[in-house]
């Protein structure tokens, strides 16, 4: 404004569009994140990364998710689909190449080698390990485009090996089951079945998924289950996350279904869920699904060490019986946990959403309780 004079008409700020690309790359890097989904529970402690290759004209060439550790990148496994026929094509990738030499090459080496012209990236690499592989990239003559759907890419299969990146522990998916009034069991204990077929299916899908499923010993007492990730049929599938218990009384008995010898199983005696959580990670676990009771559930959302939640609701009503979550210390509603939800959907007759922690609050945090 000038002295004295009138302010101008107030016009909008434009949003920010974000990087440029077309509609075939768009839908190549929700291609991208898909494969990196297909691969979760498999690639730990390496990301689970997609990949995408399009040839010169825009069509898919090649696909393919992160092998396990070892095994070949996925853009590396991408370009093998590819050929020839990703010369002068385009790599949609979720995570930047790395630049580094590692079990495997660099793979800003790889597609260099296969010719292509553009790369573009949902999320640049975090680490000072692999970084670099943009520069190497725009370096010899590729066009590089970062941070296409990034925050997707970031809550999608990237979440856990990320989450170990910035605070050194896995990432935590709380799964719930319960009736329409909160309860997980009834009165007498019973807790078979409160979700359908449907639900109960996707719990498998979500136990695939990830690299531990974790209960505390009253759940395996109670209940004894197996934790083991089947298919529709009851058939176990070939690989098998870690089941983790946390005894820290050692209360699981030998005959105990999780030390069947049908997957691996992994005893824990510590002290609260950080402890816990720093085992698994050395484990190389990056992605845990809590599935115990509310009691451990409350211990994990009192650390604040939940970072996604999948609660699936059947449309029963008990009146009474065991609470989906133990006592948090909130005594007013302002120190209420909030959270954001991300999606709700059918399961059959029950619904499911899914929820992320919003913003914390100044309510107690307590690491100790737990079991």
């Amino acid at each position: 404004m000038t002295d004295g004079g009138a302010a101008g008409p107030v016009r909008p700020v434009a949003a920010d569009p974000g990087p440029v690309v077309s509609a075939a790359e768009r839908a190549a890097m929700a291609r991208a994140r898909l494969m990196g989904e297909q691969v979760l529970g498999s690639t730990s402690p390496n990301p689970a990364v997609g990949a995408v290759v399009l040839d010169a004209g825009g069509r898919v060439v090649g696909e393919a998710g992160t092998a396990p550790p070892g095994g070949p990148h996925a853009e590396v496994r991408a370009l093998a689909q590819a050929g020839e026929r990703a010369r002068g094509g385009t790599a949609v990738v979720t995570l930047e190449p790395c630049a580094h030499t590692g079990r495997t090459g660099p793979c800003a080496d790889a597609l260099l080698a296969a010719g292509v012209a553009r790369v573009v990236v949902a999320v640049p690499e975090p680490t000072a390990l692999a970084v670099g592989g943009a520069e190497r990239l725009r370096a010899a003559g590729v066009d590089v485009v970062l941070g296409v759907e990034q925050q997707e890419a970031e809550h999608g299969a990237l979440a856990g090996w990320l989450t170990g990146v910035r605070e050194h522990r896995p990432f935590v998916l709380w799964k719930v089951a319960a009736t329409l009034d909160g309860r997980v069991a009834a009165a007498d204990g019973t807790s078979r079945w409160v979700t359908g077929p449907v639900a109960r299916a996707e719990v498998h899908r979500l136990r695939a998924g990830c690299d531990a499923v974790l209960v505390g010993s009253g759940t395996a007492l109670t209940d004894d289950p197996q934790l083991t990730v089947r298919d529709t049929d009851g058939v176990p599938a070939a690989r098998q996350p870690l089941r983790v218990v946390l005894d820290r009384r050692g209360r699981l008995p030998a005959t105990a279904r999780v030390l069947d010898g049908t997957a691996p199983t992994h005893v824990s005696r510590a002290a609260d869920p950080a402890e816990l959580l720093a085992e698994l990670f050395a484990l190389d676990v990056r992605r845990v699904m809590l599935e115990g009771g509310p009691t451990l559930a409350a211990a994990f959302l009192r650390a604040r060490l939940v970072d996604e939640a999948e609660l699936h609701l059947a449309p029963q009503l008990l009146g009474a019986g065991l609470p989906l979550v133990g006592e948090l210390g909130i005594s007013t509603m302002s120190g209420a946990l909030q959270w954001q939800v991300v999606a709700v959907d059918r399961l059959g007759p029950d619904t499911r959403f899914r929820l992320r922690p919003g913003r914390h609050t100044d309510g107690p945090r307590d690491p100790q309780e737990g079991d």
